[in-house]
């Protein structure tokens, strides 16, 4: 993988771009020229803690860029993917520090939480120092460690879905026995309800219905009288038609005795005539209209009623009573057949675990013959490391009883330092450098497996020279032919591994310039031959050391 590493007014930095290529890489220096600077600006830009004190003296910001180029299948992209991050092309990380304590993160240009690129970053980056093997700290690393190592990773997705299908059933029986049991302690009362509900059938929209009938019938009660009184003037004994009737035969015979005299009024009172035949039509038709059983009434309000205080009784509204029915029926019929469901489930969720637990079980077996084998792999790597007395172990602790999605399994690196000691935990027998040189072992092991594409050592050859020195070297050029790997050293044997040496150094940050800046330069063969001369013999480089350097640039090829 190829890193470009973009520095901007981070402390003792105005502006600084490097190129990590392939391979190992390594940064020297003098003792405060900068190198945990390099570091931490890395850290920044993968999501490590920021911090104000980390922006250049005089600045409001400081910013570092840092682009990956990976594969389109790496996992990086996929969990970018997965959070709605465009993931075409490089990986652009970039990390803004204010220098009030604020800070904003974005990938490819896209603003993301600084736990998401703390997330993406530990899967292209490890950065491993003598006080900062988080590989070795959480015990669940220690597991996925070794189920990288020995091919598992297949296996445990596999038992990762016969969890979730053991969960999910047991969840079923647990919901399922919970509303048994509530409705076997409602029994009599659900029974009651039911019986009652049922006798009752309430229908849907039948509240409307039965109200607006009541009304119409109440309406029409109150009106029906005076239809009736006017139905009876109009057509009783006292009606006056027969009269007007008469009247208008009376006037058309005398009419001809004086014409011209009569014969208007003649035809008024016939037109009246005529509306009160129509008028008495029509009230006959209101007064049928208003006609109606009072037992019909009667029955429309002893079932509105009847109605309204069910659903007073069983706190819901009338709309609501078929529903309800249909529930308090459902939740009976739960009852009746419920063991018999419940049976079913509690067998259903017996045949998931016993599936999970024969699976756990089979990885479990694996996982041991896996400690076994990376035991031995990283044993093989200590004699070299100055770690000839030391035994590394891979202790493997299973329990059923605590079963997880990655299974049943707990497992922890220990090792023994010496002879007659106790065995214990990684983290609390091995010293800062010998933390240091299992974990290179380890990596070395592993190879490309478990491992992110770029392992980050820093000075993890603190405290060693001569042999162990160029052991370590040789094992970081071992591990550099399957993945990157940076590596910042003191030791010369490990610098003249290095497929690419960069020259970390601090002075002016220009011409006349009064202010001091760090600088990265790569250094070309004649240039790399003095700077391991100077490691190798201090301030005051001598021709010997000069040739031993030579030798060290021949051998380290």
């Amino acid at each position: 993988m190829l890193i470009q590493l973009s520095i901007r007014d981070i402390v003792l930095i105005e502006r600084l771009d490097l190129a990590f290529e392939t391979g190992l890489s390594v940064l020297t220096g003098e003792t405060g020229a900068g190198k945990s600077i390099l570091l931490d600006s890395l850290s920044l830009a993968l999501g490590g803690r920021g911090d104000g004190g980390l922006v250049r003296h005089g600045e409001e910001k400081g910013q570092v860029t840092a682009v990956f180029d990976v594969s389109g299948t790496h996992a990086a992209r996929q969990l970018l993917r997965e959070n709605g991050i465009d993931d075409d092309g490089d990986l652009i990380f970039r990390r803004i520090q204010s220098a009030d304590g604020r800070t904003r993160a974005s990938i490819n240009d896209q603003p993301v939480s600084v736990q998401l690129m703390r997330q993406a970053g530990q899967l292209l980056v490890e950065i491993h120092g003598q006080h900062d093997d988080r590989a070795l700290i959480d015990t669940d690393a220690h597991r996925t460690l070794l189920d990288a190592f020995a091919a598992l990773s297949d296996e445990v997705q596999q038992l990762s879905g016969l969890y979730k299908t053991w969960k999910d059933a047991e969840r079923a029986f647990r919901t399922h026995r919970a509303r048994v049991e509530a409705a076997a302690r409602e029994a009599d009362y659900i029974r009651a309800s039911v019986e009652e509900l049922e006798a009752l059938a309430p229908q849907d929209g039948e509240e409307d219905e039965l109200a607006e009938q009541r009304s119409r019938m109440q309406k029409a009660e109150r009106i029906a009288g005076d239809i009736s009184e006017a139905s009876e003037f109009l057509n009783g004994n006292a009606s006056p038609v027969p009269l007007i009737g008469s009247l208008v035969r009376r006037l058309e015979r005398k009419s001809h005795e004086a014409p011209g005299l009569l014969e208007e009024t003649v035809e008024l009172l016939d037109t009246a005539l005529n509306h009160l035949s129509n008028a008495q039509m029509e009230i006959e038709a209101a007064l049928r209209k208003t006609e109606f059983d009072p037992r019909e009434l009667e029955r429309v309000e002893e079932r509105l009623f009847a109605l309204r205080a069910a659903g007073r009784k069983y706190s819901v509204a009338v709309a609501d009573l078929p529903a309800l029915t249909e529930k308090m029926i459902a939740d009976l019929a739960d009852l009746d057949a419920g063991e018999e469901k419940l049976a079913e489930l509690e067998k259903l969720t017996g045949a998931a675990k016993a599936e999970y637990d024969r699976a756990a079980v089979a990885l479990s077996g694996k996982r041991r013959h896996g400690a076994e084998a990376l035991a031995e792999a990283v044993m093989t790597e200590l004699p070299a490391l100055k770690l000839e007395r030391a035994r590394f172990m891979v202790e493997v602790a299973s329990d059923l009883e605590a079963a997880t999605a990655e299974g049943i399994d707990t497992v922890e690196f220990h090792v023994q330092t010496n002879p007659g000691t106790r065995p214990g935990p990684i983290m609390k027998v091995a010293s800062g450098g010998e933390l240091s040189r299992f974990l290179l072992a380890l990596k070395v092991a592993l190879a490309d497996r478990g491992s992110a594409p770029t392992l980050v050592f820093d000075e993890i050859d603190t405290g060693v020279g001569g042999a162990v020195a160029d052991a370590i070297g040789q094992r970081l050029k071992r591990l550099s032919e399957k993945v990157q790997v940076l590596s910042v050293t003191h030791a010369p044997q490990v610098a003249a591994r290095a497929a690419t040496h960069l020259l970390i150094s601090k002075g002016p940050a220009g011409q006349g310039s009064d202010k001091i800046a760090t600088q990265v330069a790569t250094m070309e063969p004649e240039h790399r031959t003095e700077e391991i001369a100077r490691m190798l013999a201090g301030a005051s480089v001598t021709d010997e050391a000069r040739a031993a350097a030579k030798r060290l640039l021949a051998g380290g090829g």
